[in-house]
């Protein structure tokens, strides 16, 4: 029985047997790719004009091309290859951040989030439970107008008051609505 190792030794005799003497002596991929680093860097300056993305840009192909080395074919032109894999990954990376938003103070990502709903209905039966301590003339006055949508002419009518009565009303129930609350209400010039 002939082992694993000893048919893809044979593999490799026979595929360097067929080959170009350049071919079977060529250094081992790592040193390769080490001897192709500088022109990947050139490379990289010129589509990225910024030092530390390019090294990054640089470090991302060789490790690429490291994982995809059972890939290249022995005898093709290495840098070619290389230079492919980097053109190809600076123009992802260039379409990635074409789609992001630069959102450094998180003001784009606070208009995404919504406060949660249950904060509302608790805000709601705090303003029930506030209202039915108000006067019903107060209670009706501000439903009205406020609630309903009113003009203070058309609450007056359905309330059989004068105009100012409902004004003074509605008054005294937001600002007793805003003690109730602990809301501060906002000073008139």
């Amino acid at each position: 029985m002939i082992s694993d190792t000893a048919v893809s030794q044979e593999a490799h005799k026979d595929a360097c047997a067929g080959a170009p003497a350049s071919l079977s002596k060529a250094p081992p991929f790592h040193l390769q790719l080490e001897a192709e680093s500088e022109g990947l860097r050139r490379h990289a300056m010129r589509l990225t004009r910024n030092w530390h993305r390019a090294e990054d840009l640089v470090q991302e192909t060789l490790t690429k091309a490291w994982a995809s080395r059972e890939g290249f074919t022995p005898g093709t032109n290495l840098g070619a290859w290389l230079h492919t894999i980097l053109r190809n990954t600076f123009l992802s990376d260039v379409r990635k951040r074409w789609r992001e938003v630069a959102d450094a103070d998180g003001q784009l990502t606070a208009q995404l989030s919504q406060p949660a709903p249950q904060d509302h209905v608790v805000a709601l039966s705090e303003l029930m439970k506030a209202m039915t301590a108000l006067p019903d003339s107060q209670r009706d006055a501000l439903a009205l107008v406020g609630a309903s949508g009113f003009t203070h002419e058309e609450a007056a009518s359905r309330m059989g008051c004068a105009i100012g009565t409902v004004k003074s009303r509605v008054s005294r129930a937001r600002a007793s609505l805003g003690a109730l609350l602990s809301v501060s209400t906002p000073d008139r010039a």
